[in-house]
C-alpha cells in the first residue's frame, strides 16, 4: 500500500520511495503547543494573569538562590527552569548527560508497578527538535502534588485550583474588555433642535473646555415636558456601574485564592502590609512550600546521580527570624556557662538539649 502522491516516474511497483516525516518538537509540534497553551489559558488556567506570574516568579527566584550540595548538575539556571516548569506543569524532566542536564519539552513514560521505567523524550533545538529514548535511571523527573492514581504525573497549582483560576481569568478578561470597549467617561447632553451646522459648531465648542464653566442658552422644550431651560441641559452618564456587579470584590477573592494555592500569603500584597507581615509571608513560602519541594528534588537527584544531594532554600533566602535566633543563641550560651559553673556532666547537658529537641 502506498499513497497516491508517492508515485514517481521510473519507479516500479516493488520499489517504494523513501518517505521522511517530521517528529519531535518540529514546526507542527510548536504550533500545537502554542494552540494548547492558548486553549488551556482560556479554559481557566490563568497563566497569563499577573497574579499567577508573580507567584511563578517567586518560585523561580527562590530556587535560583537555593544552596545545592553534592552535585554540579543542578546549577542555578537549571533550578530556576525547574521551578518554573513545576509551577506551570507540575513536573520537570531533564536528561542526564556527562556535560550537564538536557531539558525535555515533552515526554512519554512507560511504567511498571506505578514506577517509571523508560522515557521517550522530545529534546528542543533551534532548528527543530529530536526524540530520544532513555531509561528511568538516565532521567531526572521532578514532580509535585502527585496523585495516587497516577504517581508518574505531577499537578500544577492552577490545575489543583481550577475553579479559582477560571474565575480569575474570566474576571480579568471581562474587566479588560469593559475598559477597552465600554464608553467610560462618555455623556449624552440633550441639545436644542437646530440646523446641522449649528449642532456641529455647538458640539465642537465643548471640546477642550475641561475645567471651565460653559454657559449655553436654550429655549427649546423637551418632549418630556417642563419649562425651558429646566429639562433640556441635564446630561446622562454612559459609564458602566461596576460596583453593582461586585466584580472588584470577586477579583480580590480570586487573587487571594491563587496566591494561597501557590503558598503565598495574600496579606503580603495588602496596601497596609508592614515589614513583619512581609517577612512572615516570605518564611511561610520558603519553609512550607519551596523547602519541601527542594527536599523531594534532592531525593530524586540522590537516587539518579548516585551521590547524596541536598537542597536548602531557607538559608539563602534568609527565611528565618534572625533576631529570635540571636536571642536563642545568647540564651543557650548563658545556659551552658551556668551548667559548667554548677559542675553538671556534659552528657547531662547534651541530654537536656535533646529533651527540648535542640540538636
Amino acid at each position: 500500500m502506498r499513497w497516491p502522491w508517492q508515485k514517481r516516474e521510473g519507479v516500479t511497483e516493488t520499489v517504494m520511495p523513501h518517505e521522511t516525516r517530521a517528529s519531535g518538537s518540529g514546526f507542527t509540534a510548536e504550533l500545537i503547543g502554542m494552540r494548547e497553551a492558548y486553549i488551556s489559558g482560556a479554559r481557566g488556567m490563568a497563566e497569563l494573569t499577573g497574579t499567577a506570574q508573580t507567584c511563578i516568579t517567586m518560585w523561580e527566584n527562590g530556587f535560583a538562590l537555593a544552596d545545592v550540595e553534592g552535585t554540579d548538575l543542578l546549577s542555578r539556571s537549571v533550578m530556576a527552569a525547574t521551578a518554573r516548569s513545576l509551577a506551570l506543569r507540575g513536573e520537570a524532566v531533564w536528561l542526564i548527560r556527562d556535560d550537564g542536564l538536557v531539558p525535555a519539552v515533552d515526554w512519554e513514560v512507560s511504567t511498571r508497578d506505578g514506577l517509571p521505567r523508560a522515557y521517550r523524550l522530545s529534546i528542543p533545538d533551534a532548528g527543530g527538535g529530536h526524540t530520544e529514548t532513555a531509561l528511568a535511571a538516565e532521567v531526572l523527573h521532578f514532580r509535585t502534588a502527585v496523585d495516587m492514581a497516577a504517581p508518574w504525573y505531577g499537578s500544577a497549582p492552577l490545575r489543583r485550583a481550577r475553579l479559582s483560576a477560571g474565575l480569575l481569568h474570566a474576571l480579568e478578561t471581562a474587566l479588560g474588555e469593559v475598559y477597552e470597549a465600554a464608553p467610560i467617561g462618555s455623556m449624552i447632553v440633550p441639545l436644542p433642535e437646530s440646523s446641522e451646522a449649528d449642532m456641529n459648531a455647538l458640539t465642537r465648542s465643548f471640546r477642550g473646555s475641561r475645567g471651565r464653566v460653559l454657559v449655553r442658552e436654550s429655549v427649546a422644550v423637551q418632549a418630556a415636558g417642563g419649562p425651558a431651560p429646566a429639562q433640556d441641559w441635564r446630561p446622562n452618564d454612559l459609564s458602566p456601574d461596576l460596583g453593582k456587579t461586585m466584580a472588584l470584590e470577586a477579583l480580590e477573592a480570586a487573587r487571594g485564592s491563587i496566591f494561597a494555592a501557590f503558598g503565598v500569603l495574600p496579606a503580603m500584597w495588602a496596601s497596609n502590609a508592614q515589614g513583619p507581615l512581609v517577612r512572615e509571608a516570605q518564611r511561610h513560602l520558603a519553609q512550607w512550600v519551596l523547602q519541601p519541594m527542594g527536599v523531594l528534588m534532592a531525593e530524586e537527584a540522590s537516587t539518579k546521580l548516585g551521590t547524596p544531594v541536598s537542597v536548602d532554600v531557607v538559608r539563602p533566602t534568609q527565611a528565618f527570624d534572625a533576631g529570635g535566633r540571636a536571642r536563642a543563641f545568647a540564651t543557650m550560651v548563658a545556659a551552658i556557662a551556668q551548667a559548667k559553673e554548677a559542675g553538671l556532666d556534659p552528657q547531662a547537658i547534651e541530654d537536656s538539649f535533646k529533651f527540648i529537641d535542640w540538636e
